[in-house]
């Protein structure tokens, strides 16, 4: 499989056992080889907003867990934010924060993951769990 973008919601689900996604979530990290998955920096905020309620401990479980699976964190550049811009722009329903996951996607010719199956109306290259 080629290059995986995830979506927070994939990393939060893949994180929490009880999570409806959580088993989904399982299948697609199985199915992507470790030097193909990146979380965007504005999913991986996303994703650390709960921890950070808890505590320093638990973003450090976070990261420690994002190390063991080999998710490298892709920072925003202003081509994907450019990206993110358009896709905004075209889809008013679509949420900046999702915009910019779609767009990291696109600059590195990725398929996105997310649990978020509206984002298949929006873009050729997301995949639902």
């Amino acid at each position: 499989m080629a290059l995986i973008v995830l979506d927070a919601s994939v990393v939060i689900a893949f994180l929490d056992a009880g999570d409806a996604h959580h088993q989904a979530s399982l299948s697609a990290f199985n199915e992507t080889h470790a030097d193909d998955r990146v979380l965007p920096a504005s999913a991986y905020a996303e994703v650390l907003v709960a921890p950070t309620r808890r505590g320093n401990e638990h973003i450090a479980k976070v990261d420690q867990a994002l190390s063991a699976i080999a998710v490298r964190v892709e920072p925003v550049t202003r081509e994907i934010a450019k990206i993110a811009a358009r896709l905004r722009a075209r889809h008013t329903s679509l949420r900046l924060p999702d915009a910019l996951v779609l767009a990291t996607g696109e600059v590195l010719d990725g398929t996105v993951i997310t649990a978020d199956r509206r984002w298949l109306k929006v873009s050729a290259r997301a995949r639902a769990l």
